[in-house]
């Protein structure tokens, strides 16, 4: 089957099919005409990645496991080196997990102080006048805040930060 049936068949795009190519995650026979041409198997094994990915694995970890996959959703065969490796991811998801709590937290308390702030230290911003920026972005602060207050992330409605 072409790349075309094959996103068709699995709901994937041609452009993500080619990726998976690229990382060894598919593979495809070249036609007379040049064109991929993918085996029935290919379907199955599109629907393994995307059940792979959904776990939060990388591309070559799926790489690493797909030789142990049995069936769509898949089972992986319990070898030691595979649950070595599945372990080593779970415990890099479980430190992103940690550390993207610990930033929660250190902005709920940023925005519990702002609130407890908000009424004595600094006038009311016009409303009709400001919207919030993006996170990231570092905008000058509103004329309303003196020198010395924080740099809120605020800037006046319509203009464009870039």
């Amino acid at each position: 089957m072409l790349i075309g049936e094959l996103s068709r068949r699995t709901g994937v795009n041609t452009h993500q099919l080619r990726y998976y190519e690229a990382q060894g995650l598919l593979e495809a026979d070249r036609g007379a005409n040049g064109y991929r041409e993918y085996d029935e198997n290919a379907v199955l094994r599109v629907k393994q990645i995307r059940h792979l990915l959904g776990a939060g694995l990388s591309s070559e970890d799926i790489a690493y496991l797909l030789p142990c996959a049995v069936g769509e959703a898949p089972e992986l065969l319990g070898c030691p080196e595979l649950l070595a490796a599945m372990r080593s991811r779970l415990r890099r998801l479980d430190d992103q997990m940690d550390r993207l709590a610990r930033s929660r937290d250190a902005l709920a308390d940023y925005i519990d102080a702002a609130e407890r702030m908000a009424g004595e230290s600094y006038p009311p911003f016009e409303a009709a006048d400001q919207e919030p920026v993006p996170l990231g972005r570092a905008p000058r602060p509103p004329s309303s805040c003196s020198a010395s207050s924080p740099r809120w992330p605020v800037r006046p409605r319509g203009r464009s930060l870039s």
